[in-house]
C-alpha cells in the first residue's frame, strides 16, 4: 500500500493505491476506493515509491487522475500529522484561519481553528490540553467531516 498527495485544480486529493494487478490498480481517493484501469503503463508495485509525495509523483499520475474527479477535496499537510488527540472538522467546510502555531500551548476549549461552512465562520476548539504535535491543514483548504485538522499532543 502507497500513500500520495495529488493537487489537481487547485484540489487536494489523497490517494491510496492498495494493489496492482497487471493493469487494473486498486486505489482509494479520499477514502472511497475505485478500480482503476492504467492505459499505457507499466507500473508495478515494487516501482512505486514507499514514501508519500507533497505533490503528485511522475510515476503514478495515471492511478490517480480517472479517479480524482469523483472525489471530494480533502486536507493538505502542512506541517504534518503529530503524535496525540486529533482536533477533527466536525463538518465540511474551508479552512478560514489556523490560530495556534507548532508546539504552542492550548487549553481545553481554547479556539485553535475557524472553518468556513456554509457562509458562516465557526470555531473548532481544542478537545484537551496540551501543545500543538501537528498541523495538518493550512487556510483554503477544503476538508471533509472527520478531517484532522490538528493534533495535540
Amino acid at each position: 500500500m502507497k500513500q500520495y498527495k495529488y493537487k489537481i485544480g487547485g484540489l487536494q486529493y489523497d490517494v491510496t493505491i492498495d494493489s496492482i494487478k497487471g493493469n487494473i490498480a486498486q486505489v482509494e481517493v479520499n477514502g472511497i476506493p475505485f478500480e482503476v484501469e492504467m492505459q499505457g503503463s507499466t507500473l508495478v508495485e515494487e516501482d512505486l515509491p514507499t514514501q508519500a509525495a507533497a505533490d503528485a509523483p511522475a510515476a503514478a499520475p495515471a492511478a490517480a487522475q480517472p479517479a480524482a474527479p469523483a472525489a471530494a477535496p480533502a486536507a493538505a499537510p502542512a506541517a504534518g500529522p503529530g503524535e496525540g488527540a486529533p482536533v477533527k472538522a466536525p463538518l465540511p467546510g474551508v479552512v478560514a484561519k489556523i490560530l495556534v502555531a507548532m508546539g504552542q500551548s492550548v487549553k481545553k476549549g481554547e479556539t485553535v481553528l475557524v472553518l468556513e461552512a456554509m457562509k458562516m465562520e465557526n470555531n473548532i476548539t481544542a478537545e484537551c490540553d496540551g501543545k500543538v504535535t501537528g498541523i495538518c491543514v493550512a487556510a483554503g483548504d477544503s476538508v471533509m467531516e472527520g478531517t484532522t485538522l490538528i493534533t495535540i499532543g
